[in-house]
């Protein structure tokens, strides 16, 4: 009896350590960027140093619109892409926002090196993680994803 009640308070207390720590990683990914007003543009410092864009920004004159938000260090632009490409990897290349169409690391001229740092595009859609790249992602027109740099 007595054996059966310990093992079952290592089975409790494992669990509630794990759900734990599945908390503290769901908080950590979870967004506080402020979004750049609109007129506004982020300080060319840290890893916005070499970005592309540093203020909300439209891309382009297809007839399908997709947007995203870049977000990294607290701050958060906006990218609207207007474009005729069938997928997001394709779309974003069009106009230089990664640097391949498959598998990027930089993304508006900030770069997530995991061989550097561990650092990596987390690509989302709303508060869910996307379970694929943007290669696969389909463009219909009217879709909005979060990319956020992940350390």
């Amino acid at each position: 009896m007595k054996r059966i009640t310990l093992t079952l308070l290592a089975l409790i207390l494992a669990l509630s350590c794990m759900l734990c720590i599945v908390g503290c990683e769901m908080n950590e990914n979870e967004t506080t960027a402020e979004t750049v007003a609109e007129g506004e543009t982020i300080a060319a410092e840290g890893l916005w140093e070499n970005a592309t864009y540093r203020a909300n920004t439209t891309l382009g004159k297809g007839a399908k619109s997709v947007s995203f938000t870049v977000e990294a260090e607290g701050k958060m632009i906006a990218i609207t892409l207007m474009t005729d490409k069938d997928n997001l990897g394709e779309a974003m290349f069009e106009h230089d926002l990664i640097n391949d169409a498959s598998f990027f690391n930089v993304l508006n001229g900030i770069e997530a090196s995991w061989e550097k740092d561990q650092a990596y595009w987390a690509f989302y859609e709303g508060d869910t993680m996307m379970p694929y790249g943007v290669s696969d992602q389909k463009v219909n027109g009217g879709e909005s994803f979060r990319f956020v740099y992940t350390k």
